[in-house]
């Protein structure tokens, strides 16, 4: 194995030697860019668009008060979280936490699993663009055929957004963000009101089961199969996922150690509390649920026929920005995890992939890598009859099984952990681990119905490859050669550009190098 070559601690940026490519990225994220990153990826109309039909199928309008518990559930996570980007403010989140505080070996785990989350995510989240928003937008018939095609083509979209400038792709992600934040504070409220006036409103409907039978709502299931109310997590458990991508773009974000925490919080929080809101208005507006349930794009139409054509379909533009947005962030963080990973030369095709492109400064093979991977999801899932529960439950699953990992090496890990740098859970730090892992247990129970055998072979595919490539690594190099680049190195050159350089220094050099710990 060629070792890893000592981080410049200067102001100069690391080159590839002998071509003077850079190896790293600017340090030009701001507060506000960052809360962006971790809202426009979690993205409430995309989660609740893609997912709100199968709730109704599964569990009725009475699902939807699953989702404060969800949130809930994934705030905890977010605070876990928040307490190690506060301690490891590098690119590549669980990879980077898992990989120095543990041992390399489960933190490549932790990463190709991330991989595989971020290569079906991407897909799930385009893919209701085109089979849940479209049809309704434009009064077409959706089939499996044209929806794989505008898929495709806003992957690529997005794509060359990544590719082309970093900060192109921030000033359209803020402003989708911006657009998403008031288009569904205009919407929820439109409805209210709108539903209200007309004496559409009706709250009773809230608690209905149908097209569920209300016996045995409440039941935990059996071996193969659970409950109606326990299905509807999966909706918040879908929807509040990737306020992490924040902690992805760490080495391009200003003070990341106190920013980071808060944006993933923030974030949680505002999409937790608006989202049930448009859910409470969206459910009270219904006529009939059963028949409703059984319509292709629900909440769609229940927008329309409470705001009329026009309205309807002009807020109904303002979501397939704010999914398009959801993508574009996705597939950013998903090149910023194989540009991490390829960097400590642990991925495939490492030496391609780690490469930053001299003129735009983003990691341009890397973007291409993540968008072919998105393109061979699609082809793999498109033709199913129920692709879109298919996907979403894929990109369920695998958050599922990384914030567990993440958890479970944090309450290992706790007491050894490097000093934090702006962000600590203090005393409410064993609440927080308790509500995390109850919640997490409990999610991941869920996918033993037998209605998740699609997502749970895509995750075997995926680990096989990974478990291949992984032996590969084993095999050439061996344990001791999957170590990482040292961490008081890394950060010191991290914050050789940031706001606190001066003051920095003498705390960053007690940092613990992979596999060992600090008592402090």
């Amino acid at each position: 194995m060629a070792t890893h070559e000592s981080v410049n601690t200067g102001g100069a940026r690391p080159q590839e030697q002998g071509t003077g490519t850079p190896k790293e990225m600017k340090r030009e994220l701001t507060r506000y860019a960052s809360f962006a990153m971790a809202f426009g990826f979690v993205s409430i109309a995309t989660g609740i668009f893609t997912t709100y039909g199968s709730v109704l199928n599964s569990s009725g309008p009475r699902g939807i008060f699953a989702w404060p518990i969800a949130v809930v559930g994934q705030l905890s996570i977010a605070l876990v979280f928040g307490a190690l980007a506060a301690r490891i403010p590098i690119s590549g989140y669980a990879y980077q936490w898992v990989s120095r505080l543990v041992n390399p070996v489960w933190g490549w785990i932790m990463g190709w699993i991330s991989f595989s989350f971020l290569g079906v995510v991407v897909v799930a989240v385009d893919y209701t663009i085109a089979s849940t928003i479209l049809p309704e937008l434009l009064q077409y018939q959706g089939t499996q055929e044209n929806a794989w095609a505008i898929t495709a083509v806003v992957i690529l979209a997005q794509a060359v957004l990544v590719a082309m400038s970093t900060q192109l792709t921030h000033s359209v992600n803020k402003t989708a963000v911006t657009i998403q934040l008031v288009g569904m504070i205009t919407l929820t409220v439109l409805l209210f009101g709108v539903g209200a006036a007309t004496g559409k409103l009706d709250f009773s409907t809230l608690f209905e089961t149908a097209p569920v039978a209300d016996s045995g709502y409440y039941s935990l299931g059996s071996a193969a199969e659970v409950g109606p109310f326990a299905m509807a997590f999966l909706l918040g458990a879908f929807t509040i996922v990737g306020f992490e991508s924040a902690a992805n773009l760490a080495e391009e974000t200003r003070d990341p150690a106190r920013v980071i925490p808060k944006a993933m919080v923030q974030a949680v929080l505002s999409l937790g509390v608006l989202g049930f809101l448009f859910l409470i208005a969206i459910t009270a507006l219904i006529e009939n649920p059963a028949e409703l349930a059984a319509s292709s794009t629900p909440v769609a139409t229940v927008i329309t026929a409470v705001l009329g054509s026009g309205v309807g379909k002009a807020l109904l533009v303002l979501v397939v920005v704010s999914i398009f947005s959801c993508g574009l962030v996705i597939t950013m963080s998903g090149t910023r995890l194989v540009w991490a990973m390829s960097r400590d030369e642990r991925f495939p095709g490492w030496r391609a992939l780690r490469k930053i492109h001299p003129g735009r400064g983003t990691p341009l093979n890397a973007t291409l890598f993540i968008f072919l991977v998105a393109q061979v999801v699609l082809a793999s899932f498109a033709m199913s009859t129920d692709a879109l529960f298919s996907l979403f439950s894929a990109a369920t699953l695998l958050p599922a099984i990384i914030y567990a990992g993440t958890v479970l090496m944090y309450i290992v890990k706790r007491k050894s952990l490097p000093p934090t740098q702006g962000f600590s859970l203090g005393r409410w730090e064993i609440p927080v681990i308790v509500v995390a892992s109850v919640w997490l247990v409990y999610e991941l129970l869920i996918f033993r119905d037998a209605s998740f055998r699609d997502p749970w072979m895509y995750v075997l595919v995926l680990f096989a490859i990974g478990g291949v490539y992984f032996a590969f690594l084993l095999a050439r190099r061996g344990v001791s050669g999957l170590t990482m680049p040292d961490m008081a190195d890394v950060d010191r050159a991290l914050d050789a550009d940031g706001p606190q350089a001066a003051a920095v220094p003498a705390q960053q050099a007690a940092l613990p190098a992979p596999g060992e710990v600090s008592d402090r």
